[in-house]
């Protein structure tokens, strides 16, 4: 632990004129363990050589600055040598709260006692390093995959391409033309896939198998061991980190059958076109006959008896993208395309309009409905809800369907890609609809296997320049991901962290909780049913100790008894109603921004609360709930990521571990008698900033009707 405190506290950007910071001085001077004690008009300017300067001359090791947010300046106020610890007096205290008043100088004072204890209780980080593989594999050799491969071996690292098929480029391979890419979007392109077969064969650096699965993998970033098959039996190799760009397959054709996919030899899906389009002849299956009408259906309405609720850009510019080939090689046809929401993103509306000005094809939403065939062969259908009003039946020579493009990475029996030796299953975790994607939006690439990345149609349905895109995108991640492994650092999204989790075994129960509740299957179990750490596995959220019922499991700079004496360290009133006290466990990653931006906004919300930061609500155990009411505080406020299937937990199940902890928590204050309103649960995105002080006042409002905790003074 630190031995050696400098407390250094700014008076810049109101804090000076806001609060009285002679009072943080004597504050800070009263603790033993502080021995220098400075203030400054502005610690992020010309005085920040100061505090470098006693670190050298004086030997700090432990640093407590009292100023703006941690979320800024971070580069100015980080050190190597010593520990850092930010105390928020800017965005949470001077600028939302009224100046001067008892109650922000109460709220500033305990914001740097707790900063303190902080300081206090961090231990130097002791990072695991360990032997490191700069090679990267990637599975998948369509655009996606050829991308990732030639994009890390540019950038200098080994590369082993894996390829299931006897052949590269995947189904770009068989495609006939692309939708346009450039200016002016007019004209179909062309698919080039072997220049960039070429340019990944060619690279020194870059190996690539056919025909080859993987049979096994285990191990965690920095070193991976893989078993590959090919034909000439297996081999092993040892890889840093993984891209996953295996693309997509096909879905079901019974799935269709209500189209008269798999029933009339004439309906057929965009892949039968594309094959049909390479041999430059476009005819009925049914008898190698002309066609003269053709139906494109864009299934990508929930009426739609196949609805996918995905893919609609892709599957539009497809329909589009075909309409002209039909067109092209059929130059007396006519097009009908019937869709539920055209959708073509950005540029592509002038592809769009393009196709429009044909006058042979004829746009119109619509519910296709009792396909059948007619006695001269053709293919008959209603359509309804169409914009002409009513329903319409239209016969056809070919009628096609938007083909499925379901993700490799979805629950099918086989094949196994990836037979990942985790207690946490052989495969990557997917959502809903089978994509390998555990935050898209804040960290795209990223999934819940730590160090394997997806790229291309695995993580959203994409086109070919997409897919392109997403294999480099990937490989610069895997890239990072090595890079950091390297130095025993976090990955994402706590960049920097070389804490890692650490185990008292001696009180270990065996009860698997930990293990269980880790998103990233960091955590193994041995025989005994003990934890295993994997630690470049981790992503140092902290859910494996909220998840320990005795508390078994703690970082150097973030444990339960460091939280717990930061709740001892706020300074409670006693026999004073009007001054309640309600602690509030906000996720350092939306909750915390979001009450710094209402700060910004110079929003003022109640002074009776004090907000201690924490790595992800899932980390919060229920015995700090106990600890904060048993001290004193009349409520406890836990403000988290959205949960859900739409959730914005950066580890995934966060919040919803903590909500389901809940109940623990109620149990637990039902035994103090105490009311279960004390303690509430508040969903809050990064942009909610202008909700927080609506929601933390009709919090107070509600302590104040329950009344002052009967634990004050004990």
């Amino acid at each position: 632990m630190s031995k050696k405190l400098g407390v250094y506290v700014c008076e810049g950007c109101g804090i000076g004129t806001c609060m009285d910071t002679q009072k943080l001085v004597e504050i800070a001077s009263s603790e033993n363990e502080v021995s220098v004690v400075r203030t400054s008009p502005a610690f992020c300017l010309e005085d920040s050589k100061v505090i470098q300067e006693d670190i050298e001359r004086d030997g700090v090791d432990g640093v407590v600055i009292a100023a703006c947010s941690p979320r800024v300046n971070t580069d100015v106020f980080r050190s190597d040598s010593a520990s850092v610890e930010r105390v928020n007096i800017r965005e949470q205290v001077a600028w939302c709260q009224p100046p001067n008043h008892e109650e922000t100088q109460s709220l500033a004072d305990d914001y740097l006692r707790v900063g303190i204890v902080r300081a206090q209780k961090t231990s130097p980080p002791s990072p695991y390093t360990d032997s490191h593989e700069r090679r990267i594999l990637v599975i998948g050799g369509g655009s996606a995959g050829l991308a990732a491969a030639a994009s890390a071996g540019r950038a200098g690292f080994e590369v082993l391409l894996v390829e299931e098929r006897e052949q590269l480029g995947g189904y770009a391979a068989r495609l006939h033309l692309c939708y346009p890419q450039r200016p002016p979007y007019h004209e179909l392109a062309s698919i080039d896939i072997e220049t960039s077969i070429q340019e990944a064969a060619s690279l020194p650096n870059v190996r690539m198998l056919v025909g080859a699965e993987i049979v096994e993998l285990s191990g965690q970033p920095g070193h991976y061991d893989v078993t590959i098959r090919t034909g000439a039996g297996d081999e092993q190799a040892t890889v840093g980190a993984i891209v996953v760009a295996t693309g997509w397959v096909p879905g079901d054709p019974a799935r269709h059958e209500v189209y008269g996919l798999g029933v009339y030899p004439d309906v057929v899906t965009t892949m039968e076109v594309e094959e049909m389009a390479q041999q430059r002849a476009i005819r009925r299956p049914s008898d190698g006959g002309p066609v003269k009408r053709v139906a494109f259906v864009v299934c990508d309405t929930g009426a739609d008896d196949t609805h996918l609720p995905y893919g609609g850009s892709v599957w539009s510019l497809v329909a589009l993208k075909q309409a002209l080939y039909v067109r092209d090689l059929c130059p007396d046809s006519i097009v009908y395309l019937f869709y539920g929401d055209m959708q073509t993103p950005g540029q592509h509306e002038y592809f769009y309009k393009r196709v429009q000005d044909d006058p042979q094809i004829l746009f119109t939403c619509g519910e296709i409905r009792n396909v059948r065939k007619d006695d001269e062969g053709l293919i008959v259908f209603e359509a309804d809800q169409t914009v002409v009003g009513g329903q319409m039946e239209i016969a056809v020579d070919l009628l096609v369907l938007s083909a499925d493009m379901i993700p490799t990475t979805f629950d099918f029996p086989s094949p196994q890609l990836l037979n990942l030796q985790y207690q946490k299953g052989k495969e990557l975790p997917t959502n809903k609809f089978g994509f390998a994607d555990s935050n898209f939006i804040c960290f795209p690439y990223e999934t819940e296997r730590t160090g394997i990345y997806a790229a291309g149609a695995v993580r959203q349905s994409m086109d070919l320049a997409a897919s392109a895109q997403d294999g480099t995108g990937a490989a610069l991640k895997a890239i990072q991901c090595i890079e950091r492994s390297s130095e025993g650092e976090a990955v994402h999204p706590r960049v920097h962290d070389l804490s890692y989790p650490e185990f008292f075994m001696q009180k270990c129960t065996s009860c698997g909780r930990c293990s269980q509740e880790c998103p990233f299957s960091a955590l193994e179990v041995d025989d005994n049913n003990h934890p295993v750490l994997e630690p470049n596995r981790c992503r140092r959220c902290g859910i494996c100790m909220g998840a320990c019922p005795v508390q078994i499991i703690s970082f150097n700079d973030y444990s339960v008894d460091m939280l717990s004496s930061m709740i001892n360290a706020v300074e409670i009133p006693e026999d004073d109603e009007d001054k309640p006290r309600i602690l509030i466990f906000a996720c350092e990653n939306d909750a915390y921004p979001a009450l710094d931006m209402a700060g910004i906004a110079r929003s003022q919300y109640p002074a009776c609360v004090r907000v201690i930061p924490v790595r992800c609500l899932g980390s919060v155990n229920s015995v700090l709930v106990a600890d904060a009411v048993s001290r004193g505080f009349d409520g406890v406020a836990l403000l988290g990521c959205k949960a859900g299937e739409d959730y914005q937990c950066h580890f995934i199940h966060g919040s919803e571990l903590l909500d389901a902890r809940m109940d623990n928590v109620r149990e637990t204050l039902g035994r103090l008698a105490l009311e279960s309103e004390r303690v509430k649960f508040m969903e809050i995105e990064i942009t909610d900033s202008h909700r927080i002080p609506g929601l933390l006042e009709e919090f107070v409002d509600t302590i104040k009707q329950v009344g002052p905790n009967p634990f004050k003074g004990f």
